[in-house]
């Protein structure tokens, strides 16, 4: 990795190309994995890598993923109160196909966004947040007990730089007020989860969500991070956000990736392995979850063959792992 960006030489490795260096890191990795007989999780992380990751499943898709109408991206379920990967695996399936049924006996479609999720046309962002709550029950599981609510809202989507306001069901509303609506969805919906709750450059609502909720809910920095050390960096000097969404094609490479999550550990920032919403059928960031002990992943709902490729990667990782296996 290093050989290849002393030869690229900018910042944004604009002369190799991002996706090339990937890809031959990535690739690297892999074949000094072969090279040793080691499965790739083992070869990055060690004695130590042992935890499977809790899901974020992304079960109903809005904002740029879809087009329902809704200004939050995802409404994720968080299956964390299981004793093993495999069992909150499929109680987060059950939960995606009770929502389906909802969702049909209410009048909407069923089909799938860029991520697997179900894409209906809704009046508001909280009717989403209710359907998947009663899904949660449908299922048969308690909510915030069993299973908890994650929301990606990926503000820069509805934030216009130049009125400084944000656009939130259907309406106008300044920072201070979109902290107050995701503090009373919170108050209403087991939720553990708010990812890039503020637009990327908006570091003064940035600060306002996270002294207002950073104590009792997780702020996850994807937009505002971009995997990148200095732009982590930053957040730490300014204490806006308290987790990072690791991508490894934000950064572009296997070694700048492990440098973001140790930077973001160092000073208490959890770190959520995640997909793109263009993804392949490529399994590299499940191993890549294990190997950091990340305790969290986002690779998509429960369908779309390039999503549940990333599962059955960490069933098998869990079957290797045996009874050493950890579920965080």
């Amino acid at each position: 990795d290093q050989a290849m960006l002393d030869y690229d030489g900018t910042p944004s490795k604009s002369k190799l190309g991002a996706n090339a260096v990937l890809g031959v890191s990535m690739a690297v990795a892999r074949a000094a994995a072969d090279e040793v007989g080691l499965p790739l999780w083992r070869y990055l992380g060690g004695e130590q890598a042992q935890v499977l990751p809790t899901p974020l499943k992304n079960i109903i898709n809005g904002g740029a993923h879809a087009d329902s109408g809704l200004e939050i991206q995802e409404f994720m379920v968080v299956p964390h109160g299981f004793d093993s990967f495999s069992e909150a695996l499929r109680a987060g399936a059950e939960t995606f196909h009770s929502l389906k049924k909802l969702l049909q006996e209410a009048g909407h479609a069923t089909g799938v966004g860029d991520e697997g999720g179900f894409a209906p046309h809704l009046s508001t962002n909280e009717e989403a947040l209710s359907f998947v709550a009663r899904a949660v029950e449908a299922a048969g599981y308690r909510p915030g007990e069993q299973i908890s609510i994650a929301l990606d809202c990926a503000a820069s989507e509805f934030y216009d730089k130049k009125e400084v306001v944000y656009t939130f069901d259907k309406k106008p509303v300044d920072a201070a007020g979109l902290v107050k609506i995701y503090s009373d969805y919170c108050a209403k919906y087991p939720i553990v989860s708010i990812e890039d709750g503020m637009d990327e450059n908006d570091w003064d609502g940035w600060k306002v969500q996270t002294e207002t909720q950073g104590g009792s809910v997780q702020l996850v920095g994807d937009d505002l991070f971009v995997t990148n050390t200095e732009r982590v960096q930053m957040g730490i000097d300014r204490g806006v956000a308290n987790a990072i969404l690791i991508k490894v094609n934000q950064i572009g490479s296997v070694t700048e990736t492990l440098d973001t999550i140790r930077l973001g550990a160092l000073h208490g920032y959890a770190s959520i392995i995640s997909h793109r919403s263009g993804e392949t059928a490529d399994t590299f960031i499940a191993d890549l979850a294990v190997a950091t002990n990340a305790g969290q992943i986002k690779t998509g709902s429960a369908s779309r063959s390039e999503r549940i490729a990333k599962y059955n990667q960490l069933l098998r990782i869990e079957e290797q792992l045996g009874d050493a296996a950890v579920y965080a």
